[in-house]
């Protein structure tokens, strides 16, 4: 691998395994975690190395070459670490999440709450307008996460749609993908195509997210280029907002099938503990623990660099 050493390699894997951890969880985003470990961007832009010359290379079967296009070693290892991820943690962070749902959802809560404090450092001077665009993207973040599910169709071009915006909303830091199917009213029809092995309707929801994908990867990196620092406040400000989705205390109004006897929440309401007992101290001291290791690893970067 060129100008990467194996320690880099491993960094990055691991790196993956977070942001795919962070995917099988439902109301988190994946993008959080790019945001959180500091790879967002570079994570960006190593998607938006993929256009059409690489289609053409590629179909011209000159392999060297098109790998000289895109930026496979970034690419390579952070694959690697979604993948194993998906592979080993979907049911393991499942069960947590069935067993312990306050206890996850709080040390989430502690991570991305912190996490904030440490991404902010990114945007490199905070006046009027950054301030604006996070309060902008916090509200929008809110009210997204208070709509309620809508009855679509279930047409082959609106699930292409879906597929698109599913994907988009993923590599947003704080905006679930899975949440975003939710709201289309299609959370539900993708769980019975993967149960069913719908490979037609599969198809089409992997082609519009990997139209979105390549798409919108390009807009971000644009608007990361030319507006840095107003692009991370509205991040920080979608960080923020989701907190209200992963905020621990909740009560189910609304649930689906998910398949093998199992029951998936898609619309909750927050609620507050009904007394100061042991599973709200067991709580505060999961959303501090998620605190800390984020200020942890920020420190650890810091005396590195």
């Amino acid at each position: 691998m060129p100008s990467q050493s194996l320690a880099g390699f491993i960094v990055l894997t691991i790196k993956g395994f977070c942001i795919g951890a962070a995917n099988v969880i439902p109301g988190v985003s994946g993008g959080t975690l790019a945001l959180i470990l500091g790879i967002y961007q570079e994570l960006i832009n190593a998607i938006g190395s993929f256009n059409l010359r690489v289609l053409k290379l590629a179909a011209e079967l000159k392999a060297r070459e098109a790998l000289g296009v895109i930026s496979w070693p970034f690419i390579l290892p952070v694959s690697l670490g979604i993948l194993l991820a998906t592979v080993s943690l979907a049911r393991v962070l499942s069960a947590l999440l069935e067993t312990y749902p306050i206890m996850i959802w709080s040390f989430f809560f502690g991570l991305i709450l912190s996490s904030v404090l440490i991404v902010s450092k990114e945007v490199g001077r905070w006046g009027v307008i950054p301030f604006s665009a996070a309060a902008l993207g916090t509200v929008g973040a809110f009210l997204l996460f208070g709509l309620t599910p809508a009855t679509t169709p279930d047409a082959l071009w609106f699930l292409f749609v879906c597929g698109m915006l599913a994907i988009c909303a993923m590599i947003l830091p704080g905006i679930s993908g899975a949440y975003i199917l939710v709201l289309l009213g299609k959370y539900q029809y993708a769980l019975e195509a993967i149960n069913k092995g719908d490979l037609l309707v599969l198809f089409i929801l992997a082609s519009g997210a990997l139209v979105g994908l390549l798409s919108f990867v390009r807009v971000i990196g644009w608007l990361l280029k030319k507006y840095h620092d107003v692009t991370m406040a509205v991040l920080i400000g979608l960080m923020l907002g989701s907190l209200r989705t992963i905020w621990p205390w909740k009560e189910t109004l609304q649930s689906v099938s998910g398949g093998y006897g199992t029951e998936v929440s898609i619309f909750q309401v927050n609620t507050l503990p009904s007394s100061f007992n042991g599973e709200v101290i067991g709580a505060l001291l999961c959303l501090l623990l998620g605190i800390f290791l984020i200020l942890g690893i920020e420190m650890a970067a810091r005396n590195k660099a």
